[in-house]
Formats: C-alpha cells, structure tokens, sequence
C-alpha cells in the first residue's frame, strides 16, 4: 500500500487552473516571460542549477532551459562536509536549506517557467533567531534596486513575533523598510505562514521549548507582506480513514492512511501524524492594517494572517529532485527524488502565480499590479477564490481534546476544520477555519485563471 500521495508540475498546474490561463497572445501561451521571481534563501545550494535543469528535462522538456540564476552577494557560503556541523548553523545548516532552496526554485518554475529565477543565497541561517536577518534584508535591499518593478520575492525563512522580545516593534520597523523600498517600484513579497499550527518554538531554548500561548511568524504578519497558509489538495484520491491512529508499534497503520481513488477536495492543511499544520492567528506587534479592517473582529484589532492559501500538505506533497548534499537529503551518494510540503512550498507557488498577473499586464501596456493584500481584501470576486472550508473523512470516530478550538495529535481530522492545538503536546489554542475569510487559510486558494484574468483586467 502506499501511504503518500504526491503531485507533479503538470497536476499541480491543472488542479488550480493554472494551465488554463489567457495566453499572453493568440498563440503565445503565459509562462511568465518578462518577469522576474526572487527566491531569498540562507546559504543556497551547490547544485541548484544542475537540479533545476534535471526537473526541467523531466516536465518541461519541450521549453527552453530556465532562466536561472543563483547570486552570493555576500559570499559563496557552502560547504563541503557537513558532517563536521554542530547543531542548526554552520554545514549542517547549508545542508538543511540547500533542501528549501531546491523546492523554492523548482516550484516557482512549475508555475512560471520562463520567468527569470533568482536564488538569492545569503549567510548565515537565522534558525528561529534574528541574527541572519541584517544580512538577509541588505541583500533583499540591493536586488529590489537591482530588479525591475514588479518582481516578485519569496521568503520561506520565520521567527515567531516573541524571538525579538521588547524591541519588536523597532526591529521589524527598520526590516519593514525594505518592503516599503520594494512597494514603492512595484513589488510584491510573500512569506510562508508556519508549518506547526499555532504552536511556536522559543529560540532561547535552541527551539525545544513550545510558547504557552498562541504565536505566528515573522515576517508574514508585517502589513507589507502577503502571508501564505497552506492546504492539503485531494485531487484524484479521497483519504478515507477507518482509525485514529496514524502508526502502529510497527509503522504505519493502514486503517488509517486508507484512501479511495477519485475525488476533488480541499481542506485547512493540518496533519496531525506528523505533527504539522498551517499557522495563522493575529499578531502581537501590528495593529489592523487600513485594508484588513473589519475582517474576523472576534480576534482583535491587530493584524491577521494569512492572506491566501495553496497546497502545503506533505501527503499530498510535491516531487523535487535533488543532489545537494545527498546523505544528508536523500541517505544516499547521488541524489534523489522526493516529497515536500509545509507553507514554504505553498509561498514560492503563489509567487510565481503574480508573475503570470504582471506577465498578462504587460502583455496589455499596463504597469504591474502593484501590492496584492489590499487587493485581496477588497475583493477579488468568488470566481478568483475558491473558499476553504471544513472537511470531514473515512469512517473513523471524531475524537476531540483540550479546549473546543483545537483538535487533538491523534484526531481524524488532520484536514479538518481547525489547526491543531495540540502539536507537540503543547495545549495552545487554535483558530477555525470558516467560511469567508479566516485565519487558517485567508481568503482560501485562487482559482488561476479567473485570478490572472481579475487581475490583469484591472486599470
């Protein structure tokens, strides 16, 4: 039996329309040409290009080669033994993000396969800490100056608000200028929401002590940043559980990974077996921007996140290959294929999916679409958006525990209608998910083309 499902370029492209959108001309389809995607990841990878290409002659064989490019403007900081690392910096931590960094890449390219890909690789990892973040925003800094307007930028790197203490508010201030600097010409920046719920880890405890209180992550929560949450796609296949429990004493219990073929769903991604979910809540150092007034009032006057949604789920993950650093990513001495998920997957997707708005706009004359939340929430249309909500599956008894906003590790809902309070067995609460927007998985998931289409039609 196999227990994980995955998803190709193709299936993913088909199952959000993306395939389906206007081509730039009569016979010109729109892959993006003419724009630019900026994936800003700690250290890069050794092999990204090579990797890249080999993902290219596996999907996309009948388009020219990427237009890729991987720049240090920092310093070339990789590595060639990763064993001689300690702990989450230094060659291991190369190694670690030579993974983020491959997905990154290949995935903007499945959406956007003739944009110019830039992987801008910067020392050292923040790690849950802060102190890769001065390196990392001069370098976002000089390639904003270095881009034309309307480049879109990806970051998949966080900390939770509380990692900057009492100086929050003056620390993301000086950061939050950047964004502002990348605004002002037309960009776009998007940051992945969390991959662990409402659960967030305190970098003084070198990440193995769980907050007591709900968290979400910097910098998806600036208000000059579209926070990506995540989902878990079922297209093709319906999970059909008939037990609670993920694994047994032996591996993994097939009662539970059951699943039927056929099928088209969607639901907040929370897999409780892993224990991984998408982040979301509101935030501690923000107050409501102007565009986001009014919306989920119960929660407060400070900023919510996410924004949008797309699939981050690990069973139902996407293929990347990858020979960066092979023991340490594959167990073996060549590479491989495999399987990731998380919001980090999610981000760089719906960053190249704006590539193709801006592509479309300038096919049309007209400038590049310019911030995206406040688009968002004044309403893009229901046709652009498809609305997440609750999802109910197999057979198995749906157990409960902590408070009535959260789910327990071991519950039958791992895609249900909540994020899991409960990761790590930490009783942290949670937020639904909702019809219209919620704090889970925003306004949902766009509906490519009709998105492109909205978007691109705008003055």
């Amino acid at each position: 039996m196999s227990y994980f499902h995955c998803y190709t370029p193709q299936q993913i492209r088909a199952a959000y329309g993306v395939d389906a959108v206007a081509p730039i001309s009569s016979s010109v389809p729109n892959y993006g040409q003419g724009q630019t995607i900026v994936l800003v990841d700690a250290y890069g990878s050794p092999t990204a290009a090579s990797d890249l290409q080999t993902f290219h002659d596996t999907f996309f064989d009948s388009l020219p080669n990427p237009d890729f490019q991987q720049i240090f403007p920092q310093g070339n900081p990789q590595y060639s033994n990763t064993a001689r690392g300690n702990g989450l910096s230094g060659p291991n931590g190369a190694a670690g993000w030579s993974g983020e960094a491959t997905l990154d890449i290949e995935w903007a390219y499945a959406i956007a396969p003739k944009a110019h890909i830039v992987l801008l690789a910067v020392p050292p990892a923040e790690t849950l800490g802060v102190q890769g973040f001065p390196n990392l925003f001069n370098a976002i800094s000089n390639e904003i100056d270095a881009t034309p307007p309307g480049t879109v930028f990806s970051m998949s790197f966080a900390v939770t608000e509380q990692t900057f203490g009492g100086a929050a508010a003056a620390q993301v201030a000086k950061f939050d200028q950047v964004f502002q600097q990348g605004l002002a010409k037309g960009d776009n920046f998007f940051a992945a929401a969390g991959d662990y719920g409402s659960v967030g880890f305190a970098k003084q405890h070198k990440e193995g002590v769980a907050y007591s209180i709900p968290t979400v992550e910097w910098p998806a929560t600036s208000p000059y940043v579209v926070a990506v949450g995540g989902t878990q796609l079922q297209d093709a296949w319906t999970w059909n559980p008939s037990s609670n429990d993920a694994f047994t004493t032996t591996g993994f219990n097939p009662d539970y990974w059951q699943w039927t073929t056929g099928g088209d769903t969607q639901a907040v991604w929370n897999e409780s077996w892993a224990p991984i979910a998408t982040g979301g809540g509101a935030s501690t150092i923000y107050p409501r921007p102007s565009w986001q007034t009014g919306v989920d009032p119960a929660y407060g006057n400070h900023r919510l996140v996410p924004d949008t949604a797309w699939n981050a789920a690990v069973n139902g993950g996407v293929d990347v290959y990858i020979t960066a650093y092979p023991a340490f990513n594959c167990g073996n001495t060549t590479g491989c294929w495999t399987i990731f998920g998380g919001t980090s997957a999610a981000t760089p997707q719906t960053a190249a999916l704006v590539a193709l708005v801006n592509a479309a706009r300038a096919s049309a004359g007209k400038e590049p679409i310019g911030f995206l939340d406040p688009i968002l929430y004044s309403g893009v249309g229901a046709s652009d958006y498809t609305d997440i909500v609750p999802q109910y599956y197999g057979s198995a008894p749906q157990t409960f525990a902590g408070s009535e906003v959260g789910v327990s590790g071991t519950v039958n809902k791992s895609v249900g209608d909540l994020q899991d309070n409960q990761l790590w067995g930490v009783p942290v609460a949670g937020y639904p998910t909702t019809t219209g927007y919620d704090a889970t998985t925003g306004w949902g998931v766009p509906n490519a083309s009709a998105f492109v289409s909205g978007l691109a039609a705008m003055p």
